[in-house]
């Protein structure tokens, strides 16, 4: 059974991402490439401020807050990262979940939707395939950015245009491909 964990990055109120990741998820579902679909929020995750008193790599996690959010992250098989680009990055908050975990990444298949007025977050994109490749997670050549989106969320809802599903459709099944790849490596070894 696979899962993608579709993370909505942003969590400042009237934020895009949530219709945005919305979309994505059922878009997904529908697509049917994988066997579950979740969405983790930050705005509901909500983790402090990085405060665990050990180094991420040690796995010795102390506050129920770390070990809720690394069983979520590690029962995923493939993620995607929804985020804005404020000044040119990802939220903080995406970075400090990510700071909070380190095992749980490494080999996961990432997938980056990013948003943004005019380059569609394409700055913010790179800071965060920059981030998953340290973290040896493979990186998805499809990942893609929504530009000028302001338009096309009213009322909590995401209305795609021409090219969005396609771009979503692309990003997910080169996902699952991962994960297929991940597999059978394993299975080899």
């Amino acid at each position: 059974m696979s899962t993608l964990k579709i993370v909505i990055a942003s969590t400042r109120p009237g934020r895009l991402g949530e219709p945005i990741g919305r979309w994505l998820a059922e878009r997904a579902r529908q697509q049917g490439s994988f066997d579950r679909v979740e969405i983790l929020d930050l705005a509901a995750v909500d983790l402090p401020m990085f405060d665990e008193p050990h180094h991420p790599r040690t796995g010795q996690y102390v506050h129920p807050h770390t070990k809720a959010w690394s069983a979520e992250v590690d029962e995923a098989d493939a993620l995607i990262f929804v985020s804005p680009e404020y000044n040119g990055f990802p939220p903080a908050t995406l970075f400090n979940a990510v700071n909070y975990l380190h095992a749980e990444w490494t080999g996961t298949p990432l997938g980056v939707l990013t948003y943004g007025a005019g380059g569609g977050g394409a700055r913010a994109r790179a800071q965060i395939e920059l981030l998953g490749g340290y973290l040896t997670m493979p990186i998805a050549r499809s990942n893609f950015g929504l530009a000028n989106v302001f338009g096309q969320v009213a009322d909590g809802t995401f209305t795609p245009v021409e090219g969005n599903d396609e771009s979503a459709a692309a990003l997910v099944d080169e996902l699952a491909t991962l994960v297929r790849e991940r597999v059978l490596v394993g299975e080899a070894a």
